[in-house]
């Protein structure tokens, strides 16, 4: 895992943290706390500028989020609800999971896109939810970009320091990424398996 990301990084340069990091949020199969710490590492090493590595990460982070936030735009609330109904099961979610968090999302208000940004289980699917409430695009980009701006400053700059220490680290990057997604498969596995609709 970690030679297939750094022969992106090494490949793609900017443009190669930029598609990882839109990936990361649309479908994520690399954390993005992996592509930033080893592009932390390639600017330790001069292979990369800390300024257009942060600016990649953010640029793919936010549209990411961006595709998100558009299908939620797009099918609103109650046009969901279908989408929901027929494919709950392989969601593993039921129309009562979407109004939940929907309520959430209006009783806290626009700062939470802010704050999840720097929480790896929501900082993606909340974005669903501000498009759903039709959330002005210029406060949904200005949350988002702020917000992962920040943390991939703090990726990036654990990543700087870590170098040092890269071939001890490297030894438990690929193995933790590889646990990390055969785990989040296997819980969904579970969860599809054991889901069960609640009544209305």
């Amino acid at each position: 895992m970690t030679d297939f990301i750094l022969e992106w990084i090494a490949r793609g340069g900017y443009f190669g943290i930029v598609a990882l990091m839109a990936l990361e949020n649309i479908f994520p199969p690399i954390p993005s706390e992996v592509i930033m710490g080893l592009g932390g590492m390639a600017v330790a090493r001069g292979r990369m500028q800390l300024g257009w590595l942060l600016l990649a990460g953010t640029i793919g982070s936010v549209i990411g989020n961006y595709v998100w936030y558009a299908l939620g735009r797009k099918f609103g609330y109650q046009g969901l609800k279908p989408f929901v109904d027929r494919w709950g099961r392989w969601l593993t979610v039921d129309w009562q999971d979407v109004e939940a968090i929907t309520r959430f999302f209006h009783d806290r208000g626009g700062w939470v896109i802010f704050v999840f940004r720097f929480m790896p289980s929501f900082r993606t699917i909340i974005s669903l939810p501000a498009g759903m409430a039709h959330m002005p695009r210029w406060r949904f980009l200005v949350a988002t970009t702020a917000g992962t701006t920040i943390w991939n400053i703090i990726l990036a700059g654990a990543g700087i320091l870590l170098d040092q220490n890269f071939e001890q680290l490297d030894r438990y990057i690929g193995p933790l990424a590889i646990a990390t997604m055969v785990a989040v498969l296997a819980y969904y596995v579970y969860r599809v398996v054991t889901w069960k609709p609640r009544e209305e």
